[in-house]
């Protein structure tokens, strides 16, 4: 984080990235001192309303980030910067998004947590959108004009008021990442799923929470001491385990209630990681869950997609597997989704940053933030979001073939996967199989 002494003075002159986050009421004219050089622009955590007129002079500019601010429309001088390709203005008070504020490279755009009540019909003019984030504002239907923009791959439309999802949206070509919970669509499956989740909860006094290990869009996961007290002796069972504590009342996918009714509605399935209570009584107020700890061994899959990546997971340099622990991988991941389909949900974020990996094969997928429950009054609907989530299943197919080390006797399999990949992306939805059938076809690829 840069200071703003440092900004007036001249000494970031030539920088190509800023932030800065001190309280600014008045946009700094510093800023376009830098608009030979600046690519990204970070003014998040301020107190800003307004960006000046000339703006646009920042000719560079590809990234600009202005969350926890105080706008109340997406400046429409945004639309006249010819390189910027990401905007987020998540949790500030925008009731309007004009047609002039949307540039013609948009690839991502985050207005989680505000009052947008209409996206604009002009939003068809960004073709090379990809990630489109408008969870908790007051949308009650999407614009028509949104299926022009057929390189979507990532929507957010969950805490919305919205009553139905439109069947072109489920007939976009690369759709492969949707939440929609917290809608009226959802809502009465979500309350009963609350209602009759068989599962107890557990008072926050019982626990001491451990080292932090790790944090998502949704909320932050610590390793706690869970103890509990045992009637038959009048003493404490003490066990360790992991609890995640929600980070708000809206995250980037969703409401904290949405992904605890979705994470109770998962039931049990060996792949997929459980969950044993939600918390009460939080001195804070906070929502939170109560999971297994994972055993050490298990670590992340991938990382969450970069700025430049947008829509695509990132892995560690120089990762590669063999044929037979890609196999395990495919296999478990491909019953897990089987599974949540069987019960009712779509994942929503199937990637790889939300799965575990032992390094053997064996895989957890976690993290519902972005699940939301299949209607259940529209059978054709709820085929269409399963073919649609199968999407998701071939990027992440293609990413672990691109890492994997292939023995001669071995092509033939990694053949089949090539072909199975095809099939899971195909440009109309209606033509994927199902996830009960990858499982099929994934048991007669096997060269063991």
């Amino acid at each position: 984080m840069q200071t703003l002494e440092q900004l007036e003075s001249g000494q970031l002159i030539g920088c190509r990235e800023l932030r800065l986050s001190c309280g600014l009421t008045a946009f700094p004219r510093a800023i376009l001192d830098l608009a030979d050089t600046l690519e990204l622009l970070d003014l998040s955590g301020n107190q800003l309303s307004e960006l000046p007129d000339d703006f646009a002079r920042l000719r560079q500019l590809r990234v600009l980030f202005a969350s926890d601010n105080q706008f109340t429309e997406l400046p429409a001088v945004l639309g006249q910067c010819p390189q910027l390709s990401m905007i987020g203005f998540k949790a500030n008070r925008i009731e309007h998004v004009s047609a002039s504020a949307l540039p013609p490279g948009l690839r991502w755009l985050i207005l989680t947590d505000n009052q947008v009540a209409f996206v604009p019909s002009a939003i068809e003019r960004c073709t090379k959108l990809q990630k489109l984030m408008l969870a908790g504002n007051r949308l009650q239907s999407l614009p028509a004009e949104l299926a022009q923009c057929q390189q979507l791959e990532l929507l957010r439309v969950s805490a919305n008021p919205l009553d139905a999802l439109p069947d072109w949206l489920l007939q976009l070509p690369r759709l492969s990442w949707l939440a929609f919970s917290g809608t009226p669509l959802v809502a009465a499956q979500e309350s009963l799923a609350l209602e009759s989740a068989a599962i107890a909860h557990m008072p926050w006094s019982q626990f001491e929470l451990g080292p932090l290990l790790g944090q998502g869009a949704s909320g932050v996961i610590y390793s706690a001491q869970h103890r509990a007290p045992n009637p038959a002796d009048a003493a404490s069972v003490t066990s360790t385990v992991a609890v995640k504590i929600f980070k708000g009342q809206v995250t980037s996918d969703g409401l904290p209630a949405s992904e605890m009714a979705a994470a109770l509605r998962v039931g049990v399935h060996p792949h997929v990681i459980p969950v044993l209570a939600p918390i009460s009584d939080h001195p804070h107020l906070a929502q939170g869950l109560v999971m297994p700890l994972v055993d050490p061994e298990f670590v992340n899959l991938a990382g969450p997609p970069s700025l430049a990546t947008c829509t695509r997971d990132v892995y560690a340099p120089n990762t590669r597997f063999d044929v037979a622990t890609v196999r395990r991988m495919l296999r478990g991941i491909a019953s897990a989704a089987a599974h949540l389909h069987t019960r009712g949900l779509m994942h929503g974020d199937l990637y790889a940053h939300n799965i575990l990996h032992d390094g053997q094969g064996q895989v957890l997928l976690g993290d519902f933030g972005a699940a939301s429950f299949l209607p259940t009054d529209n059978p054709a609907q709820a085929l269409a979001l399963q073919q649609l989530e199968v999407r998701a299943f071939g990027c992440l197919l293609e990413e672990l073939m691109q890492r994997s080390h292939v023995q001669p006797h071995e092509q033939a399999e990694f053949e089949a996967w090539v072909q199975i990949q095809t099939q899971c992306m195909r440009e109309d939805p209606q033509s994927r199989p199902v996830f009960a059938d990858i499982e099929g076809m994934l048991s007669q690829t096997s060269t063991a």
